[in-house]
């Protein structure tokens, strides 16, 4: 894959149909959704956007395994009641049936940013440390994709201490998680979000030695408020 500040390499499941979602300068793009196994069994379903470019000649099905390269990108949805929503998905710049030799490590994400909005740092009711943090991803034509982030442990009490404007390197994994929004007494729905969960991050400093930050995070999902929704 190209150097760039946006690396995602994910293999899984096709788990439904692609459909259409915009069509710019001639070129299609549809979605679909991906199944991404995790170690302890259970299974991220992160959307996938991919150009019709790269479906041409080839035939995917639900339940092909696949190997998709690309990027983590965000996009401004604005619906019909006003509201504008942050919609997460990978941007596959190249996607093939799976040769297998990626699952041992399905799910890999390499982000370099900027942190956009302070640090949130906080303890779970068991005592887990988690810092949720939001990194603006510069790309092409002067666009940027805003990233959430949470980082475990040792990683999340160094996050805290970043400031907003920090450039940082990340890597981690893309996760989602389920969880229900009460609409009023009687109804209840359930949403999906979507975050970054850090294994490593390093501080980019000018003309100064980088100050790394690694640790393990276990495999769990964030029960934090401030997510991005789908």
């Amino acid at each position: 894959m190209d150097n760039t500040n946006n690396q995602a390499q994910v293999s899984g499941v096709i788990a439904d149909e692609f459909v259409f979602n915009h069509e710019i300068y001639a070129e299609k793009f549809y979605t679909f959704t991906l199944s991404i196994p995790r170690l302890s069994g259970t299974d991220d379903a992160v959307r996938v956007m991919v150009s019709e470019r790269l479906l041409a000649g080839e035939s995917f099905s639900i339940g092909d395994t696949v190997d998709i390269d690309g990027q983590f990108r965000s996009y401004n949805n604005y619906e019909p009641s006003g509201d504008n929503r942050l919609v997460l998905t990978i941007f596959a710049k190249d996607i093939k049936k799976s040769s297998g030799e990626r699952l041992h490590n399905p799910n890999t994400l390499y982000l370099n940013g900027f942190i956009c909005k302070a640090p949130v740092y906080r303890t779970t009711p068991f005592g887990r440390e988690i810092t949720d943090l939001l990194i603006a991803v510069n790309r092409s034509y002067n666009k940027s994709d805003y990233i959430p982030v949470i980082a475990w442990g040792r990683n999340a009490r160094y996050a805290k201490t970043l400031s907003v404007g920090d450039n940082v390197k990340v890597w981690g994994r893309i996760q989602s998680r389920n969880y229900q929004k009460r609409l009023s007494d009687d109804e209840v729905i359930t949403k999906t979000a979507y975050e970054v969960s850090v294994n490593r991050m390093e501080l980019v400093e000018k003309n100064a030695p980088e100050s790394p930050s690694e640790g393990s995070h276990e495999d769990a999902v964030s029960t934090h408020e401030n997510h991005t929704v789908i």
